[in-house]
């Protein structure tokens, strides 16, 4: 069995879909509608995809506050240093648990937390 996609709710499309290629890095496969109101779009290049989708009939969503998508970076004092330039505050971190990774957290436009990790 293998994981195809996680899903998350989002406010707005076209603002998570810059966080998500233009901050993230992920590449856009597909967006298209999915009925009245509601769009979807798949992004990613590896096995695992993110679906973002915005319902326009759900006023408020329910972020979870222990959940967090984690993405690898070659460097996190470049990654943190592109952020501050956006205008992107960092949450949490860096942290370095052990020798061999260190990490932080900013936030998304609709509040998910977004870990950027670096193997060391």
């Amino acid at each position: 069995m293998k994981l195809g996609w996680v899903t998350i709710s989002v406010k707005n499309m076209d603002e998570s879909l810059k966080f998500f290629t233009e901050t993230v890095g992920m590449v856009l496969n597909r967006r298209q509608a999915a009925g009245p109101g509601m769009e979807l779009a798949f992004l990613g290049d590896g096995q695992t995809q993110i679906e973002l989708v915005c319902n326009q009939a759900i006023a408020e969503l329910e972020v979870g506050k222990t959940m967090s998508l984690g993405f690898e970076v070659d460097s996190i004092d470049k990654k943190m240093a592109s952020l501050e330039v956006q205008g992107i505050k960092i949450l949490d971190g860096p942290i370095k648990p052990n020798p061999h990774i260190q990490f932080f957290f900013v936030s998304d436009p609709n509040g998910y937390k977004i870990q950027f990790f670096e193997n060391l």
